[in-house]
């Protein structure tokens, strides 16, 4: 089946979209990490793109619309000289550059080579989509590329699927609204019931998640609610023209279906997943899914959680369910995202044997080898819900039968949401180089890797700045390069990603916003940590919106979220000795490091056993001091991001600093707000004073 290339305009401007390739949608849109003078360095070379296939065009249009703006050339053909090859491995004749350049081995699906010789720069790849990630690696380098001699780099993405969940309602849900638990504005997909009419945004979002590696998308929510549930069928065709505005930049579109679909929208009197109606109707569906949308990438699934229906109403397990549906996807080589998202969240807050942080594992671990070679168990990378602390999920380790992929929230739910400045991939990066099994075992990254691949939910809405927070972005950017090569360093992540955003803005002043943003930025989410969450503690926040300080909001809840202080201490006993048990859910050496009081790490310690709050830390503190000290630590360090950034302001766009500083003054005021309210609890609580003498509410 042959299907157009859609025509969609170009991001440009040093900030904003060029107003004549913009577009109804696209007035006034924040460019991001992808500003014209970002492709300077190509766009003012003598290029050769080489290759055929869709995202070859691709390449070849990103560059000659750089060289249009930029003095340079681009051929499809024909001899040199040239400054710069772009080039598929199968095409002949390669100029002598490129040949020279050719690796024995193979590159593989999405990898490039690059390297310089001769005063040309090369990049070679074996599929156009190596191609298409050749060519925005060349822009993030910039005139490096060009500058000297570079023997040939081989790279090649470390996990195979690399993924957003949108949590987009099409409908404007009465409680969620557009977006749930989104923070930048409505839906880019979707508005009134129905598809965006003009897609230009949406193509623009490609561009970006193809810059920094991401190659698949679910574009609406996991809760599905009436509306959703009918883009699987009647409404299939508005799926399929988001498709083809993605597929230019080697995105490929996924589906949350609800597991109920066979009747609430197929009129079956049933959803059991060994009913041969049941298979049936998932497989006619799946047949005109596919033909609608070739490249189809597959289901994602939020079943027997929360509420979601699943196999549980039918007496069946999560195999069960996720196989039903895999068996439907294997003929078109489409995949099933089964979240292991599960829990009793009707759970008595009296009773302290039972542990949401067990629940995936207890449901899970007894059904590793059960699942279908199409089935990715989709596993949150903490095993509560994206809190600024928690262990990595113990699931990682326990399902080596299985495909899983770990499971990142952008969206800044717990950590500020988009309102406070949180740069997330430090805590990514060190959840995704845990080794559950000890030093001598697979990393995080290297399970995901094994072919679950790494999904984010994304933090990107209709607002001009894609994320609210304009510094926001950067954690959309880390994701995809995380997700890439799971081993960067986040502070050189976030270079790439100022430089590329900010270095035509900020000019010669490059290093002086550079030292701007990294102030700002680097420690953001353990300053965040300080001023919130101590030692392991989550979920003091306001229930429902989950906005600022309540240190009890969900502490007398059924949502299984407790810190259980009392006036003698804090923390939950989850030992094996006296507690839930959860610490035997670990392998060794972590089951034993965890259930030791005084192994376990001080920044998990309340998160796995209940001490008092007199007990010392390793650094001398008592928690309750540690409590107090961090809060008012916390609080200090963020009016300090603030005054940094109000000294930066002739290095900025004014309009992005304007709007980055009026959310500082939120992140203050909420600082110090946590900081009242937290250790006034505990004051209370304790009734042990602040050993520094500073005033307590």
């Amino acid at each position: 089946m042959t299907i157009p290339e859609p025509a969609g305009p170009e991001m440009a401007g040093p900030e904003m979209a060029a107003p004549e390739m913009a577009g109804p949608g696209m007035a006034g849109v924040h460019a991001a990490w992808l500003p014209p003078e970002a492709f300077r360095a190509v766009g003012s070379r003598r290029t050769l793109v080489l290759g055929e296939g869709r995202l070859a065009g691709t390449v070849h249009e990103e560059v000659a619309r750089a060289c249009a703006r930029h003095g340079g050339s681009v051929r499809r053909a024909g001899d040199g000289p040239y400054d710069l090859v772009l080039a598929l491995t199968v095409a002949e004749p390669l100029p002598e550059a490129a040949a020279g350049a050719r690796p024995g081995a193979p590159i593989g699906d999405e990898g490039y080579v690059i390297a310089r010789t001769d005063g040309v720069t090369v990049v070679l790849a074996d599929e156009p989509a190596g191609l298409l990630y050749g060519l925005f690696h060349v822009v993030r380098l910039g005139e490096r590329a060009f500058a000297a001699e570079r023997p040939a780099e081989h790279h090649r993405p470390a996990t195979r699927l690399r993924m957003l969940d949108h949590w987009d309602n099409v409908d404007v849900h009465p409680v969620m609204g557009q977006v749930e638990r989104g923070y930048a504005g409505g839906s880019i997909f979707w508005r009134d019931g129905a598809p965006r009419g003009d897609l230009a945004r949406v193509r623009a979002y490609a561009r970006l998640l193809a810059a920094c590696g991401v190659n698949a998308i679910s574009v609406n929510n996991v809760n599905v609610h009436a509306t959703e549930a009918r883009l699987l069928t009647d409404r299939l065709g508005d799926v399929a023209a988001i498709a083809g505005v993605l597929r230019p930049y080697g995105i490929r579109v996924h589906l949350s279906v609800s597991f109920a679909s066979p009747v609430t929208v197929g009129g079956l009197p049933s959803a059991d997943p060994l009913g041969e109606d049941v298979r049936g109707w998932w497989a006619e569906v799946t047949r005109r899914v596919y033909d609608a949308i070739p490249d189809f990438g597959g289901y994602v699934v939020k079943a027997d959680s929360e509420g979601q229906p699943g196999p549980f109403a039918y007496g069946r397990d999560h195999a069960d369910g996720a196989n039903l549906l895999a068996g439907a996807l294997a003929p078109y080589g489409g995949v099933v995202h089964w979240r292991a998202f599960v829990y009793d969240h009707r759970q008595d807050w009296r009773d302290r044997s039972t542990d949401r942080a067990r629940a995936a594992c207890d449901h899970f671990a007894p059904l590793d080898g059960r699942f279908h070679d199409n089935v990715i168990l989709q596993v949150k990378h903490g095993p509560i819900d994206f809190q600024a602390r928690e262990p990595v999920s113990p699931v990682i380790a326990a399902m080596p039968a299985t495909r899983v992929a770990v499971e990142l929230q952008v969206t800044q739910e717990y950590t500020g949401q988009q309102r406070h400045v949180c740069y997330l991939a430090p805590m990514w990066r060190e959840a995704l180089g845990f080794r559950p099994r000890g030093a001598g075992g697979p990393a995080v990254a290297d399970v995901a890797g094994g072919g679950g691949g790494l999904v984010g939910v994304s933090n990107v809405g209709d607002d001009p700045y894609w994320t609210g927070h304009p510094l926001a972005q950067a954690n959309l950017y880390a994701f995809g390069r995380l997700a890439w090569e799971p081993r960067l360093d986040p502070a050189a992540i976030l270079d790439e990603w100022i430089d590329l955003t900010f270095a035509p803005v900020a000019d010669g002043d490059i290093e002086r916003a550079r030292g701007t943003l990294h102030a700002i930025m680097d420690d953001s989410w353990r300053v965040y940590e300080r001023y919130t969450a101590p030692l392991g503690v989550g979920f003091m926040v306001r229930p429902g919106h989950h906005y600022g300080p309540d240190v009890d909001g969900y502490e007398y809840t059924p949502w299984g979220t407790y810190h259980f202080a009392d006036r003698d201490g804090v923390g939950v006993d989850r030992t094996r000795a006296t507690g839930t048990g959860f610490t035997g859910q670990y392998p060794p050496p972590w089951s034993q490091v965890y259930e030791s009081l005084a192994d376990c790490p001080d920044e998990l310690l309340l998160f796995f056993h209940h001490v008092p709050y007199g007990h010392v830390l390793r650094s001398g503190a008592t928690v309750i001091q540690h409590i107090y000290d961090t809060h008012f630590a916390g609080a200090e360090q963020v009016a300090e991001a603030r005054r940094r950034w109000q000294e930066a302001a002739g290095l900025f766009d004014p309009a992005l600093h304007a709007r980055v500083s009026d959310l500082l003054d939120e992140q203050v005021r909420c600082a110090e707000e946590w900081r009242d309210q937290v250790n006034a609890y505990f004051f209370r609580k304790s009734g042990v004073p602040d050993a520094r003498g500073r005033r307590i509410p």
